[in-house]
């Protein structure tokens, strides 16, 4: 029983779009960002990234690397009508469309639109379409699940175009290095390695009993991963789970004036979003950034909704005083309200329907 899933991922998209529309920036290193001692990159082209320079980088290093790097100031609305511009194309294959970002989604075209076989054949016209209606490039993942499908996005960027065929996921599966696994982050990546696995090959060979001891509940999805088994419906209708914002300081602050004052701002910010979200949570989360780029955070649940800041910020200024920072300054705030009784999906297609069918040909 298989699926035929697509993964497609803009190229740099950011820094491309701004290429794209500024003749004079194609060909040379740019940032999407601000190049200011608190700026941070938020996308880099791919000269750039030739540099070693990557999204979320602090600008200081990014222009360390590359002295020659141009940073081009973000235009989120602009990024946003591109991004609808692409799903139109997506939903000329099929409604079963599940966005991850402006520049990412995953496609179920086992039942398509056009009644096209094989689903690399609709990834190969989603690519020639990006690139001839919208001069952009992305790359294209294909294969029966989404952590496959996933991975082949990645494998042969940029402009990629990879198939990971159910007969061959296996052994494709073991050639992986651990970092590539989906949710394997750098702390996890590490973990990993102390254990001595290192490959697909080695996490394959790991029980089930062992790497939920291990990782807790992504034990048992590393464990399926490992064997090719990924059972998560590409979701055309999902349920909005927080809203926050975040605001990385002008300078490191630790003076707790200084602190609540900007502790202020961010729960202004927030209450204004959880009105145009209509949104309303009982879970208030406090994120603090160090100058160190460490990070803490402190949460709590209310028995009332969070919706105004009368009721939000009392509560951060206490989540607040469980941080010791005195000693440490801030570098970034931010704050985000969760755990919604409020379970009204956001549709994203006309229709949702979980299909599986018998194995079909990619």
């Amino acid at each position: 029983m298989n699926r035929k899933i697509i993964h497609i991922d803009m190229d740099a998209f950011y820094a491309s779009v701004e290429q794209r529309d500024n003749p004079d920036l194609r060909g040379k290193p740019i940032a999407v960002g601000h190049g200011d001692m608190r700026g941070v990159v938020s996308a880099a082209s791919y000269e750039a990234r030739s540099f070693g320079v990557r999204s979320a980088m602090p600008s200081v290093k990014a222009q360390k690397l590359c002295p020659d790097l141009i940073f081009v100031p973000g235009r989120m609305e602009v990024y946003k009508e591109v991004s609808a511009q692409i799903h139109e194309i997506f939903h000329s294959y099929t409604d079963l469309v599940e966005p991850i970002s402006l520049d990412e989604a995953f496609l179920d075209v086992t039942h398509n639109k056009p009644g096209i076989e094989l689903a690399v054949d609709i990834a190969r016209e989603i690519k020639q379409r990006i690139r001839s209606e919208l001069n952009l490039v992305a790359s294209a993942g294909v294969s029966y699940n989404k952590f496959l499908a996933k991975v082949a996005s990645d494998y042969r960027k940029p402009d990629g175009l990879c198939t990971i065929h159910p007969d061959k996921a296996l052994d494709f599966i073991e050639t992986l290095d651990i970092e590539q696994f989906w949710g394997v982050g750098a702390v996890s990546a590490r973990k990993f390695r102390q254990l001595g696995i290192h490959t697909g090959k080695h996490l394959r060979q790991c029980s089930l009993a062992m790497l939920t001891r291990q990782f807790g509940k992504m034990g048992s999805t590393y464990y399926n991963f490992a064997r090719g088994i990924d059972l998560r419906p590409v979701e055309a209708i999902y349920i909005r789970k927080s809203v926050g914002c975040e605001h990385t300081l002008e300078r490191d602050v630790c003076r707790t004036s200084s602190v609540i004052i900007e502790l202020y701002h961010v729960a202004t910010e927030l209450v204004e979003r959880l009105s145009h979200q209509q949104f309303a949570g009982n879970t208030l989360t406090l994120k603090i950034k160090f100058h160190d780029f460490t990070q803490v955070s402190r949460s709590h649940t209310t028995d009332s909704p969070l919706t105004s800041l009368k009721a939000i910020l009392p509560l951060a200024k206490e989540l607040l005083k469980k941080v010791d920072y005195h000693q440490r300054p801030i570098r970034l705030i931010g704050l985000s309200v969760s755990n919604s009784h409020d379970h009204t999906p956001t549709i994203h297609a006309k229709t949702w329907e979980q299909l599986s069918l018998i194995f079909p040909p990619f």
